[in-house]
């Protein structure tokens, strides 16, 4: 895997706030816990997650950076040559944005998710097509993010390079480029090569650690090495610390970026206790090297965990199960940060005090297998916003045809209308209506429920 100044302003805060939580109680969120230790502990996210108030409600509470699942992954960004799409990866900003959380930026170069016409492309203008869609990539973002994925997994498990579009053209040579001009389209990000199957001794990290020595030799700008630890239970590597310690020594920042800790089903107790076990490693190897800057989950809870798709008859990875209550894994995250054992973290409420306060009126008017239907979003809180998205969810059979007053993604199922540019900032107590028409197949009904920049909007 797998406003500008404001963003710019809440991250100065973030990073100057690292350590100075020093007293945090016990029964403080992760993230108070991790930032009295001086790192960050993070999670990912998509754009469909933005209607879930279940899962909001969590990560805006516990956690304190944010990657995107697939938003900024360069069949998103850039479908067709020369044609950008920024509004996913732009909805994940604003969220972490509205949260006090910052974003790690995933990613600029991967072998997959490739859209097919780089892959098309004769050999002598892959490089152009690379460096342009990193320039414009990481221009869009500057001053956004904390760091970028800069080439994620670029190495098979026996250690040699994969084969791709990027090696075709341009050989080794390619991964260097991409760094050289990530940086000079934002100087200000940290700077990451990003794999998994890294996180202990072996071929494929040793071959990461040349790579790395190699670059820090020629005074190629690498800021960091992501770890993804995407582990089985009970198979964290016994050699995690050395291998992190060693890759500090070279003069980077390390991070676990995508952790989750996968259980063949159904997860029995036993099976949970080790999870918590493995978690409580996790951190702790963190912990005990100086350049470890933080710890993410890949995912929120288990019913957004990519792991039951990606490999069946396996799930139950992450720190929340599937109603987003903690598992033992999370009370013993909490200890491994220097909370105390047994004392119980607040569970938040659907509604995060964190996002948006809201409300939303709707309006359907129906024909055969047809419907338009117009929808007023007055912010109810005592500030302005800057940007807005509404997450709802179409009832099934829906579909939307066209729309007024918002750019409107997927266009069915879990729907996301994100401002557009003469409508973005929304005062206090101010409204604005947005609009749809669409096909049906009998339910013309309105979507059961809103939410705006993540928080559930009353009716």
């Amino acid at each position: 895997m797998s406003a500008a100044a404001a963003v710019v302003a809440a991250g100065a805060l973030v990073v100057a706030g690292l350590g100075a939580h020093a007293g945090a109680a016990a029964g403080s969120s992760l993230k108070d816990l991790a930032e009295a230790k001086g790192i960050y502990f993070g999670t990912a996210m998509t754009q469909t997650d933005l209607g879930n108030a279940s899962l909001t409600a969590v990560a805006g509470a516990q956690f304190d950076m944010v990657t995107p699942g697939n938003e900024m992954k360069w069949d998103t960004v850039e479908p067709s040559r020369g044609t950008y799409n920024f509004g996913p990866g732009d909805r994940i900003v604003s969220f972490a944005t509205a949260h006090g959380m910052r974003v790690r930026g995933h990613n600029l170069v991967w072998h997959s998710q490739l859209p097919s016409w780089v892959s098309s492309l004769p050999t002598n203008q892959v490089q152009a097509a690379m460096e342009s869609h990193i320039t414009t990539t990481a221009t869009h973002y500057k001053g956004q993010l904390y760091a970028w994925d800069v080439v994620n997994e670029p190495f098979n498990e026996d250690g040699s390079l994969r084969q791709d579009a990027f090696t075709a053209a341009m050989g080794t040579g390619y991964i260097a480029d991409a760094l050289r001009t990530a940086h000079a389209a934002d100087p200000a990000a940290k700077l990451y090569l990003n794999d998994y199957n890294i996180e202990g001794i072996g071929a494929k990290s040793n071959a990461m650690y040349s790579l790395v020595q190699s670059l820090k030799s020629q005074g190629v700008p690498i800021d960091g090495v992501g770890f993804e630890a995407h582990f089985i239970v009970g198979q964290v590597p016994s050699t995690l610390t050395a291998n992190l310690q060693r890759f500090a020594a070279l003069g980077v920042d390390v991070a676990v970026t995508e952790l989750d800790d996968r259980i063949q089903l159904p997860a029995n107790s036993t099976a949970l206790a080790q999870q918590a076990t493995d978690y409580s490693n996790v951190v702790k190897a963190c912990l005990a090297v100086s350049r470890c800057v933080g710890v993410s989950q890949w995912g929120v809870g288990d019913a957004d965990s990519w792991i039951p798709s990606a490999f069946p008859g396996y799930g139950a990875a992450t720190l929340y199960d599937n109603s987003y209550q903690p598992k033992p894994a999370f009370e013993a995250t909490a200890t491994a940060l220097g909370g105390t054992p047994g004392t119980p973290t607040p569970t938040p409420t659907p509604t995060d005090p964190g996002g948006a306060s809201c409300k939303v009126t709707d309006a359907v008017n129906t024909w055969n297998t047809g419907l338009t239907e117009n929808i007023t979003i007055t912010n109810t809180g005592s500030t302005a916003l800057a940007h807005w998205a509404l997450a709802f969810t179409l009832p099934g059979g829906q579909a939307i045809t066209s729309g007024w007053n918002a750019t409107y993604s997927p266009t069915s199922g879990n729907v996301t209308a994100t401002n557009v540019s003469y409508n973005g900032t929304l005062a206090a107590g101010a409204s604005t209506t947005i609009g749809f028409q669409a096909t049906h197949t009998g339910n013309a009904a309105a979507p059961a429920a809103f939410a705006l920049n993540g928080a559930a909007c009353s009716r």
